[in-house]
């Protein structure tokens, strides 16, 4: 037989080698590669454009990576690891969710998969955020000038508040901001927050 004839003998649909192809195939699927966009397509408010709100499983997702960071901090002595936490914090609040490794880890990898959680406000979880840039900053400060103690108890402080927030969703500073708004004479009122998709 021709090398032609035997190449359209395994092409034809009823040959041996197309059977077995056919099996693996149904053995083991193609990924759905739509389905991540599938999710995507769901989502209420894009992650990086829409800042008014924030899907709440962000925040905590980015507490729950403060946390046990500075808790690791503390427990090694490697304060560095505070002022590191302190700077992600700063630039995330400078140039945006994009470039918050907690947020862009959260929104890319975990969001697609799960689907988007409830939105809320994003004034006072940024609020938060500033108030833990100015604990971890004035914790690396501590610790650089050797009052370890007072590091270590700062480092410990926004680690519980941070774990806190991310096992129960009870956001100490979130409340501090409120809490501000209405002494200042202007209650909170949250943002429009958009339906569902």
């Amino acid at each position: 037989m021709s090398e032609p004839d035997s190449a359209k003998r395994i092409s034809e649909p009823g040959s041996v080698f197309n059977q077995v192809r056919e099996s693996r195939s149904e053995l083991s699927p193609e990924p759905d590669s739509a389905k991540p966009n599938q999710i995507r397509a769901l989502r209420s408010a894009h992650p990086y454009k829409d800042t008014e709100v924030i899907d709440s499983r962000a925040p905590r997702t980015n507490q729950a990576v403060i946390g046990t960071l500075s808790v690791l901090a503390v427990a090694t002595g490697w304060w560095w690891l505070l002022a590191l936490l302190a700077l992600q914090l700063a630039v995330g609040l400078t140039f945006g969710r994009r470039y918050c490794l907690a947020c862009v880890a959260y929104f890319e990898l975990i969001q697609p998969r799960f689907g988007e959680g409830p939105l809320e406000d994003a004034r006072p979880p940024r609020a938060a955020n500033v108030v833990g840039l100015v604990v971890l900053a004035a914790a690396s400060i501590a610790y650089a000038v050797g009052w370890t103690t007072a590091g270590a108890a700062l480092g410990l402080l926004v680690a519980a508040l941070a774990l806190l927030a991310a096992v129960t969703g009870f956001c100490t500073g979130c409340e501090a901001y409120k809490l501000g708004c209405l002494l200042r004479g202007k209650p909170f009122v949250s943002c429009p927050i958009p339906p569902r998709a």
